[in-house]
């Protein structure tokens, strides 16, 4: 059970049912929104948006078989301690649950085109595992969108079919939240996208994938890791300037969880060069990303 755990991220699929209940329950209860789902139908939302994305993790682990061999020899699942055949079939039931629950949502709650947003993100995680891994930068970006538009697949999902004249500008400035979150999802997993595609440059040139770093080299990529950086350091600086300078709390919140991490990580990938730099600084990245999604819930406490 414990191997299974770790090929589908337990903990990532533990951090994005977080995010989406905090969405819901620090975002859209304290301010008073109009919702659609209720516990019940927000519940399935988060399990078919977990059983996709733990999909995507087990079909990763299929196909990335090669390059984690030598990348992570110790972390290595199939074919060590499962299977690949059982692999592929939690991957196909993962994805079934995940698109089924998505197209029965879809049509409760009235708008059944919104179930291409679980066909879509299934698709491209195959796609992207199967063949995209071997294009520079466009898998890297495909995974990127799709972590950034979960903030915004709540919002499609318990706020848009709850919109009236009434309430479209309550409701459409609780919209316009989740969209900054999604852009700030999107560049900070964008960025340890890539720096993990430095960490793992070795096994992965074996593999005959074609990353950034593999056709630019480590030094070039580092340089675009720099300016890609400075984009969500800006974003953080002027929200906070913007919106939160008045609340001392929220200002320290992202000064010491937010802007110094992204500092240090721009110090530090000037020079960095060894598979563990790169590791750390993936792992600060990790961290952004989670305290980023999270301050979602104090929003109420900043903004009320």
């Amino acid at each position: 059970m414990f191997n299974f755990l770790k090929l589908i991220r337990a903990g990532n699929l533990i951090f994005i049912a977080l995010t989406m209940f905090l969405i819901k329950y620090g975002l859209f209860e304290p301010f008073g929104v109009a919702i659609t789902l209720n516990l019940f139908g927000f519940s399935m939302l988060v399990l078919a948006v977990v059983c996709v994305a733990a999909s995507g993790y087990v079909i990763n682990d299929i196909f990335d078989i090669p390059a984690d061999i030598e990348n992570k020899p110790d972390r290595a699942l199939i074919n060590t301690n499962i299977s690949e055949k059982v692999a592929y079939r939690l991957f196909f039931i993962l994805s079934i649950v995940g698109v089924g629950l998505g197209f029965y949502l879809s049509n409760m709650i009235g708008r059944p085109g919104f179930s291409a947003f679980f066909i879509f993100g299934s698709a491209i995680l195959y796609i992207y595992n199967s063949q995209l891994q071997q294009t520079i930068l466009v898998g890297n970006i495909l995974v990127s969108i799709i972590v950034g538009l979960i903030p915004v697949g709540v919002g499609l999902y318990d706020l848009l079919p709850a919109i009236t004249p009434q309430n479209q500008q309550t409701q459409s400035t609780i919209f316009s939240i989740l969209i900054d979150y999604s852009m700030f999802a999107f560049l900070v997993n964008l960025l340890r996208e890539i720096v993990k595609d430095q960490e793992d440059i070795n096994g992965d040139y074996n593999a005959g994938y074609k990353t950034l770093p593999i056709v630019l080299g480590k030094k070039r990529t580092n340089i675009i890791l720099f300016i890609t950086g400075l984009i969500p350091l800006g974003f953080l600086i002027y929200y906070t300037y913007q919106y939160l300078f008045e609340n001392v709390s929220a200002v320290i919140y992202v000064l010491l969880l937010l802007v110094a991490p992204l500092l240090f990580f721009l110090v530090n990938i000037w020079s960095a060069e060894k598979k563990s730099e790169y590791k750390r600084l993936s792992f600060i990245l990790k961290m952004v990303l989670f305290f980023g999604l999270t301050s979602i819930g104090l929003l109420q406490f900043i903004l009320l």
